[in-house]
């Protein structure tokens, strides 16, 4: 499964590359604060419980003429959106760190430099 960092996709935001960005967090949480441009599709808790319907119902709404960024809390269930976006032909990565690693990156933050190079060192 591919995941992206909060650096790379940073780079690729505003270019031909943008990704699709898919927030799959509660809408309450999408509404106080999400990445510029990003789709909210509210699937965060049947995915959290391992329900996959919610999104696969939802396809039709994503388009898979390019790459699709899933993103949530802290990244771990986005991956399980990223892995029923793979299995539906979609080009699919994760946001590493989810909003907070997101978050992290804009700040500058100490933890945020620290998983950056955990990340790096993990390849």
């Amino acid at each position: 499964m591919s995941r992206i960092r909060p650096a790379e996709l940073d780079e690729r935001l505003g270019t031909d590359d943008e990704p699709l960005l898919l927030d799959i967090r509660p809408e309450s949480d999408y509404q106080r604060e999400a990445i510029e441009g990003s789709r909210s599709v509210p699937v965060y808790d049947d995915l959290r419980g391992g329900d996959d319907s919610a999104l696969r119902r939802r396809l039709g709404e994503i388009p898979d003429d390019r790459e699709v960024v899933t993103v949530c809390k802290m990244g771990i269930v986005a991956a399980r959106a990223t892995r029923v976006l793979d299995d539906a032909g979609y080009e699919a990565s994760t946001l590493s760190g989810g909003m907070s690693g997101w978050n992290g990156y804009q700040r500058g933050s100490f933890s945020y430099t620290l998983r950056s190079l955990w990340w790096r060192l993990r390849g």
